[in-house]
C-alpha cells in the first residue's frame, strides 16, 4: 500500500495521484507538483489515503511544495497570458491559412511550455505555425489535437435537458457509450435525438444503463407472446421498464381486439431479442455517433 492524494489541474479534469511526503495537504489546499508536461500548480481534490500498489499506474512523483500566495498569484497571471496568447494564435492560423479551429490554450506554471488545443476534420500541418509562435513567445510550443467531445468540455453550454453540461460540470472522464445503451432504454434512434451538444451519443445514456439492463431481463419484449396465469395468450403491445408493466393485446375466434395490462410478473414468457430496423443512412450516422478517441484533456 502507498499514501497518495488526488490532484486535479483543471475543473472537472482527470484527477492523478501525487506522494504528499510530509506536507500537510487537505482536500482544497493548491499544492506545486512535477507532470509529464512541467512543473504544474493544481488543486487537492482527495486528501491522504492508502491504495494499492496495483492503482498506481504511472511513476508516484512527489509534491515539490504546498502552493503559497505567490505561486497562486503566478497561477492568476498564467491564466491572463494564456488569453492574450490565443488571441495572437488565431491570427497567426488565418495568416497562415490552416484549417483549424483553435479551442483554448494555456502555460504549465513553469512558464517553460504553452499548450494551444484546436480541433480539425483531418491531420494539420502546423509546423511553420509552431516556429511562428514560438518567436513571439519565446517558449517551448505544444499545438494539441482534441476531439468535438473535449471541445464541448471545455467551452461548455446547456443540454437539451435546460441543464448545464455534465461534462463541464462535473464529469471528469468520459466513459465508452454505445448505440445498445440507447436501445436497451427503448429510445428513439434518430440520432438528433440521442447525441448531445458534441455531436456524439449523449454521456448520460450511461447513467441509468446498469438499472435498464437488471429491469429489462424481467420483460418481454414488444411483440413477444406471453402467457397469463389462467392460459391466455396474446401478444406484448407496449411495456413501461420503469413501473414493470405490460400491455398486452387478446384476440379472440371473431377476430375482436382486447388491450389488457399486466404486471411483469404475472406473465410468462420466453423473451426474444428483435433486431432493431434502421435505414442505411440512419446506421451510417449512428454509427459516427459511437466514433470517439481518449481525452486528451489533463
Amino acid at each position: 500500500m502507498v499514501e497518495v492524494i488526488g490532484v486535479r489541474f483543471r475543473p472537472n479534469g482527470k484527477i492523478y495521484h501525487f506522494n504528499p511526503l510530509n506536507f500537510k495537504v487537505r482536500k482544497g489546499d493548491h499544492v506545486i507538483v512535477e507532470t509529464a508536461r512541467g512543473v504544474e500548480y493544481g488543486e487537492v481534490v482527495t486528501g491522504r489515503k492508502a491504495v494499492s500498489e496495483e492503482k498506481v499506474i504511472a511513476e508516484l512523483k512527489p509534491v515539490i511544495r504546498v502552493a503559497t500566495a505567490a505561486d497562486t498569484e503566478k497561477n492568476g497571471r498564467n491564466k491572463e497570458k494564456a488569453k492574450e496568447a490565443l488571441k495572437i494564435c488565431a491570427e497567426k492560423v488565418k495568416k497562415h491559412g490552416l484549417d483549424m479551429k483553435l479551442v483554448d490554450a494555456e502555460y504549465t506554471f513553469d512558464g517553460n511550455k504553452a499548450l494551444f488545443y484546436f480541433t480539425s476534420d483531418g491531420r494539420v500541418d502546423f509546423r511553420e505555425l509552431v516556429k511562428d509562435l514560438a518567436s513571439v513567445f519565446k517558449t517551448r510550443i505544444e499545438l494539441r489535437q482534441i476531439g468535438v467531445r473535449d471541445e464541448t468540455k471545455l467551452c461548455g453550454g446547456v443540454g437539451m435537458c435546460g441543464r448545464e453540461l455534465c461534462c463541464h460540470t462535473f464529469l471528469s472522464e468520459f466513459n465508452p457509450v454505445s448505440i445498445k445503451m440507447a436501445k436497451e432504454q427503448n429510445l428513439s434512434l434518430n440520432p438528433t435525438k440521442i447525441s448531445g451538444t458534441c455531436g456524439r451519443l449523449m454521456c448520460c445514456l450511461k447513467n441509468e444503463q446498469e438499472s435498464y439492463e437488471y429491469l429489462n431481463r424481467s420483460m418481454p419484449g414488444v411483440n413477444d407472446e406471453v402467457t397469463t396465469k389462467d392460459g391466455q395468450k396474446g401478444k406484448v403491445l407496449s411495456v413501461n421498464v420503469l413501473r414493470q408493466l405490460v400491455k398486452v393485446v387478446f384476440e379472440d375466434e371473431q377476430g375482436e381486439k382486447e388491450v389488457v395490462e399486466f404486471r411483469a410478473d404475472e406473465l410468462k414468457f420466453r423473451r426474444s431479442r428483435k433486431k432493431v430496423q434502421v435505414s442505411a443512412k440512419e446506421k451510417k450516422e449512428l454509427e459516427s455517433l459511437e466514433k470517439e478517441g481518449e481525452s486528451t484533456l489533463e
